[in-house]
């Protein structure tokens, strides 16, 4: 069993197991319970009353952190010639077609996002195998696979993340960094949390939203009471 050091026992003393915290309180205590040595990533994960596995329950969505995520999002723009100016000046970090398929069909993945257009989608098909299990492949439902690729580009910089709740019935999302002020942590995930009210099936019956946790990277995690929402 892994030793529990000094630090994070005082980290879990901090928080009392008992009590629900309102998101305010939560983006506060989880920045002062945070103490490892770089800007950790601070995480939502919300429990919803909904069966992933039957379509019409299925929650997936983006939303736009009206903070940013506080992390260096590196954009791939596979995109016709004729677009690839507006992609470049919309700050995508990497910008093209033909060499980048090449590329990945050769293992590259050394992205976080990959933009592009309807005409493009039949030749990223034969790749599913290595963008899907990576979260990488384009969706229109995400606005990935667009049209306005300069528009797309920059809300994706500015701080647009999508969501998809798992098989357990659990969306995951990280809301930012422990650089964060509380206000900004506590922001962004109000934006996050009122989305998924919004997206609420309306298959889903009894309590939609079960239960919410907010942490840090290796930090414990605080529950966070839904009727605050």
């Amino acid at each position: 069993m892994a030793r529990v050091t000094k630090k994070q026992k005082e980290a879990l003393a901090k928080v009392d197991k008992n009590k629900l915290y309102s998101v305010a309180e939560a983006s506060s205590l989880v920045k002062e319970i945070t103490n490892v040595k770089f800007d950790a990533s601070v995480d939502l994960a919300v429990r919803l009353g909904v069966d992933p596995r039957k379509a019409n329950q299925m929650v997936r969505g983006v939303v736009t952190l009206p903070h940013g995520t506080g992390k260096d999002v590196k954009v791939l723009a596979l995109v016709t010639p004729d677009k690839e100016a507006e992609a470049q000046e919309a700050g995508a970090d990497f910008v093209g077609l033909d060499e980048f398929l090449q590329k990945i069909k050769g293992g590259w993945t050394d992205v976080d996002v990959i933009i592009t257009m309807p005409s493009v989608m039949g030749k990223l098909g034969p790749l599913g195998r290595i963008l899907g299990p990576r979260g990488l492949m384009p969706n229109p439902k995400t606005g990935t696979v667009t049209m306005d690729v300069a528009k797309a580009v920059r809300e994706v910089k500015a701080g647009k993340i999508d969501f998809k709740v798992d098989k357990t019935g659990i969306v995951h999302a990280a809301i930012g960094k422990s650089s964060f002020s509380a206000d900004k942590i506590e922001g962004n995930a109000a934006e996050l949390l009122q989305t998924l009210i919004k997206l609420k099936p309306t298959a889903a019956k009894g309590t939609y939203i079960k239960s919410i946790y907010m942490s840090s990277t290796m930090s414990p995690s605080v529950a966070v009471d839904p009727k605050t929402v």
